[in-house]
């Protein structure tokens, strides 16, 4: 079966009889404690798929998956004849949560244009589980993500947090997890017109915050508050929320394309060593893939971008992720806003696997694109020891597929997240169902 099953969750709900895709599958699915057996099992680490395997879930966390998997007696099982098991997708750059309607204002809260603040912002604060995308992407197989804001009035976005998509579940589970900043082109015009100023405003923010974590609290404040020198650029906000950033603790996303750029951010390590650098774009990554492997720093890569639609993006080629990861750097599919929303991030690991059947490209093994969409973000986002994949002491973020996951035609029809089956219906399943077979009636007045 296709994508045209999205209907699975309200007939597994009601009781209802089941589609052809998920007819072997339970019409209640257990939950906590399961296993899935005899099917098509991806680790997510970057190794092949294993035909014929297991995975066996205790209380929401991965006990086992591959092959020779024991389930104990009175263990729940499900067999998975016919079907893929995967980790839950993984994507580390969205805006899930903050749009209902990109195109509205009112209920969009990706960016803050007018905002005294910017390094401050904190989007956790405003995130929405009950969002129409949250629950679209969930029943296309994300689990989890990375939640960015969008630079509109600084060269700091703000910072980004860290969510699950369970249904009725916490939604954000690191707040606060990383600072984004623009470089480039978007941050030369951000900056006042040059990457020159868009350097020195960064790299005077950083040496802001990491002299007020050296100050002492200030003495006429009557808090513990560390004080702050009078010719500050920064505000307070701003500058404190920038402390985990040069301390350490807070992974720093920087957004850069040309090649030029990306040697200008990996110079920064040396002038403050604590930085925990991310480098997202890199369209000209290719081109420093050695320097970025040595300085290891990972990468969150557009899939596919082969354009030279701005001059900092000249060397694009679709070969970027792949020639990236060959020369060793930890590479993630990443980026997945407005049009390229996260449930197309299979497809695009897929295509990076047919890429690297074309004669002179370089894409990635099947184990390797999987991994871009699963452990991998987990890792950039620091959760590799929490989720990504089904390693045993993991979330057990579980995807049963009709398919091969990474081909357009295959789709989820179960989903559990910490071990919790997951609803599958979401704001197009059900105006699907409803427009399928209108009924007199049934269409609002503009369409009758």
């Amino acid at each position: 079966m296709k994508r045209a099953s999205l209907m699975l969750a309200a007939l597994l709900l009601t009781g209802a009889a089941l589609p052809a895709c998920a007819a072997d599958l339970p019409a209640t699915l257990p939950s906590g404690d399961f296993a899935v057996t005899n099917a098509t099992v991806a680790i997510g680490d970057g190794s092949a798929p294993i035909e014929g395997g297991a995975v066996l879930v205790r209380s929401g966390k991965i006990v086992a998956a591959g092959r020779n998997v024991v389930v104990p007696a009175g263990v729940p099982v499900i067999d998975g004849t016919g079907k893929w098991v995967t980790p839950g997708l993984v994507t580390a750059m969205t805006d899930l949560g903050l749009v209902d309607v990109g195109a509205v204002n009112e209920s969009n809260d990706s960016s803050a244009g007018t905002a005294r603040f910017s390094a401050g912002l904190d989007v956790s604060l405003a995130i929405d589980p009950d969002a129409p995308p949250v629950a679209v992407s969930r029943a296309s197989g994300v689990t989890r993500a990375g939640v960015a804001p969008i630079a509109a009035n600084a060269i700091f976005a703000g910072q980004g947090a860290v969510i699950d998509l369970a249904q009725n579940g916490p939604d954000v589970i690191v707040p606060r997890a990383f600072q984004l900043v623009e470089l480039g082109e978007r941050g030369a015009d951000l900056a006042g017109g040059s990457r020159v100023a868009a350097q020195a405003l960064l790299r005077n923010a950083l040496r802001e915050a990491r002299e007020l974590a050296q100050r002492k609290p200030g003495k006429d404040s009557g808090d513990q508050t560390p004080g702050q020198p009078g010719d500050a650029l920064l505000t307070r906000v701003d500058a404190a929320a920038l402390i985990p950033v040069v301390t350490g603790k807070q992974a720093l996303f920087v957004h850069v394309e040309r090649a030029a750029d990306i040697r200008g951010v990996l110079a920064l390590g040396r002038e403050f060593p604590a930085l925990r650098l991310v480098i997202v774009g890199a369209g000209e990554g290719w081109r420093v893939a050695s320097e970025l492997a040595a300085a290891k720093v990972p990468v969150l890569a557009s899939a596919l971008a082969d354009l030279p639609g701005s001059f900092e993006t000249l060397a694009a080629t679709q070969s970027n992720v792949g020639r990236m990861t060959a020369a060793g750097v930890k590479v993630a599919l990443g980026g997945f806003y407005d049009l390229d929303q996260p449930r197309y991030a299979p497809q695009f690991a897929g295509n990076l696997v047919g890429l690297s059947r074309v004669p002179g490209a370089t894409g990635l093994s099947w184990g390797q694109a999987l991994a871009a969409i699963t452990s991998i973000p987990a890792d950039i986002l620091g959760e590799s020891a929490a989720f990504g994949s089904l390693k045993p002491g993991l979330a057990a973020d579980v995807v049963i597929w009709d398919g091969d996951p990474l081909e357009v035609s295959s789709t989820s029809v179960a989903i559990y997240i910490d071990g919790r089956p997951q609803s599958l219906v979401n704001h197009q399943s059900r105006l699907r169902q409803r427009y399928r077979r209108p009924s007199e009636g049934a269409l609002p007045k503009a369409y009758e």
